[in-house]
């Protein structure tokens, strides 16, 4: 299985174009993030965990020519809001883009992309194969996802194991029952958004303090705000075994 991090920054803070700040303007390539989505590639299928605005960027960049589907984690416009430019997609494999989420992140989709999901279509518009899922786990060609759900403040958000892996997003608590999903896995993905408390989302420390508990044998964060400080400066401060992730870094377990 191979994963690729796509974006591993967030909406969160000042944009880009209006900051100056020595992460924002740095020219280390891994302080440079995308909003946080992963590719995940297992025999011969591909899938995406969330498709944000820079979406079409990420695969363009990736080389991404086929997709199998697209899995949502939550219905946030930083995790969902490329989802029109899965027409390319569509053209290309002529076939409706199968995309899973629980009813929730369906019905917002909906909203958002009505014209998407109407009766009658504008030609050329992208359409969907909805498949809405509960906390099960699931089956998507060769790849097998059991969903973790953790709270962002006081959103229901899912997180996703696959075999020893496991990719969690915008969290900030997690019941006991679904954090025992996360014990004996090789590979954590979680996130850290900054130094300084957050009500929705893990700081560094707390993030931390998930992976002393969990105890896997490595650890990647994303969903990095600039307010994280400089990739190589938090990278020091790091365990070994614990790593900022950062677009386009690709593991294989």
């Amino acid at each position: 299985m191979k994963i690729t991090f796509l974006g591993t920054g967030t909406s969160q803070g000042i944009p880009v174009i209006a900051c100056q700040c020595e992460v924002c303007s740095s020219v280390d390539f891994r302080n440079q993030r995308l909003r946080s989505s992963i590719l995940i590639e297992q025999e011969d299928t591909c899938i995406v965990v969330d498709t944000g605005p820079d979406f079409r960027q990420q695969m363009l960049t990736s080389r991404v020519n086929h997709l199998d589907a697209v899995v949502f984690t939550h219905e946030h416009k930083d995790h969902v809001a490329g989802l029109d430019d899965i027409r390319s997609f569509n053209f290309k494999q002529k076939r409706d883009m199968p995309i899973y989420g629980r009813p929730t992140v369906i019905d917002r989709l909906k909203v958002e992309f009505g014209y998407a999901f109407s009766e009658v279509k504008y030609p050329g518009v992208p359409t969907f194969e909805v498949r809405e899922i509960e906390n099960e786990p699931f089956q998507i060609g060769k790849i097998k996802l059991t969903p973790v759900e953790v709270m962002h403040y006081k959103l229901p958000v899912y997180g996703f194991r696959v075999g020893k892996f496991a990719y969690i997003t915008d969290a900030k608590t997690i019941s006991e029952t679904e954090k025992d999903k996360l014990r004996n896995l090789d590979v954590l993905v979680l996130n850290a958004l900054q130094v300084k408390e957050h009500i929705s989302h893990l700081t560094l420390e707390e993030a931390l303090e998930w992976i002393k508990e969990l105890q896997p044998k490595k650890a990647y964060f994303t969903h990095i705000s600039h307010y994280l400080g400089l990739h190589s400066e938090v990278q020091e401060q790091l365990p070994d075994h614990v790593s900022l992730a950062y677009d386009g870094l690709s593991i294989s377990l």
